[in-house]
């Protein structure tokens, strides 16, 4: 018995207790608002009478008002109910200092009510902070390092892969409003032991941070599907992932390229995304790709019907949402025939750096994501 308790199972299993245990310790109970945060309260409840000697001391050069700055730091770093003992501390240094300075020689107080309703206001603010910190779960030392974490999770996860010698790649995504999330995404593999492409482009309803969230959950989620089904049945997939989560605003539009890249064909899937546009180098002209699908996330036991192309030296393919092609003063029509037109003048150079520029050129001050995807043939 001693023997089979001490397998290798057996002691991994004990060391990721061991490991759940001490992140409920050292983690979750802080973010739960639980942690204990004495060290911060007892150093900013030694700044408050250290601030009021100062005042005392040098009132020319030290204010009553200094006595926002540890309010500040403690609607940072602060649980709300250590919050409110910091608040007791801060009044009785004002009415310390109001007692000790008295008026002016002309009369006028020294802690006026003007510096009394400013330290209210800043310690009213950092009460509410502080209350956001807490329903939120995130301790505002390392709220911004999560935040740049996903930001980075999903410009990782939207990276394209290598593509052999004859094939060019590039990809740009502009957030609505300058934000740093998007609710278009891409997640792209070679698969087929490196002889295949696929690339799904995907655009969530909503936009921004209003749809970042629900853009983070379904780029992992597609990640994961991508390359690990048949490409037929990735977008049903995708589909009945979407119906599961019951979300309240949950469909999204998406269009699944698979490009073999010895021979240059394609198949193109979509899920109510707008057509592909693809540029022949015989004729010059570009046109419209568009495969027959609904929205993902609809209604279950959708069909998504493939179209078929070839990608000949010198050809390119063109992916994007709609926010660059549609707004409220331009319909799609003429949105498409902008962008193509602009796209004429990156053919000579191959359309290298042509992405960011198309994005630029067509769609700079669109309150709506962008995203646009190049594939083109040497």
């Amino acid at each position: 018995m001693t023997g089979a308790a001490d397998t290798p199972t057996a002691r991994m299993r004990k060391a990721l207790h061991r490991a759940r245990v001490g992140v409920r310790k050292a983690g979750v109970d802080y973010f739960r608002g639980d942690g204990s945060d004495w060290i911060a309260l007892a150093a900013l409840l030694l700044a408050v009478p250290a601030i009021a000697a100062a005042t005392v001391a040098e009132p020319a050069w030290c204010a009553p008002s200094a006595l926002v700055l540890p309010i500040v730091a403690g609607g940072l770093l602060l649980r709300p109910a250590s919050l409110l003992a910091l608040y007791a501390a801060a009044a009785t240094a004002l009415i310390v200092e109001s007692a000790i300075l008295g008026p002016y020689a002309d009369g006028v107080d020294r802690v006026t009510p003007g510096t009394i309703l400013v330290v209210a206001a800043v310690g009213f603010f950092g009460l509410l902070i502080a209350q956001f910190r807490s329903r939120v779960g995130v301790p505002w030392r390392r709220g911004g390092t999560m935040l740049f974490d996903l930001r980075e999770r999903i410009r990782v996860q939207s990276k394209l892969p290598q593509l052999p010698r004859g094939w060019h790649r590039e990809m740009a995504l502009r957030p609505a409003g300058g934000q740093s999330f998007s609710g278009d995404f891409v997640v792209a593999a070679r698969t087929n032991g490196g002889r295949t492409l696929e690339v799904v482009l995907t655009d969530v309803s909503g936009k921004g941070m209003d749809a970042a969230s629900r853009a983070l959950l379904l780029s992992g989620a597609f990640g994961g599907l991508l390359g690990s089904l048949p490409p037929h049945a990735f977008l049903p997939a995708a589909n009945g992932y979407l119906l599961r989560q019951d979300w309240d605003e949950g469909f999204a539009t998406s269009i699944h390229l698979v490009l073999d890249l010895d021979s240059g064909d394609y198949e193109l899937l979509s899920a109510g995304h707008l057509p592909a546009l693809q540029l022949s180098a015989g004729t010059g002209r570009w046109e419209e790709m568009a495969a027959e699908g609904p929205l993902l996330g609809v209604y279950d036991g959708a069909q998504f019907d493939p179209i078929k192309g070839t990608l000949r030296p010198g050809d390119v393919l063109m992916l994007f949402t709609d926010g660059l092609v549609e707004t409220a003063e331009r319909d799609l029509t003429e949105g498409m025939d902008r962008l193509t037109g602009e796209a004429d003048r990156y053919v000579a150079c191959g359309f290298h750096g042509a992405a960011w520029h198309l994005i630029e050129a067509v769609a700079k001050d669109v309150n709506d994501d962008r995203a646009l995807l190049l594939i083109c043939r040497d």
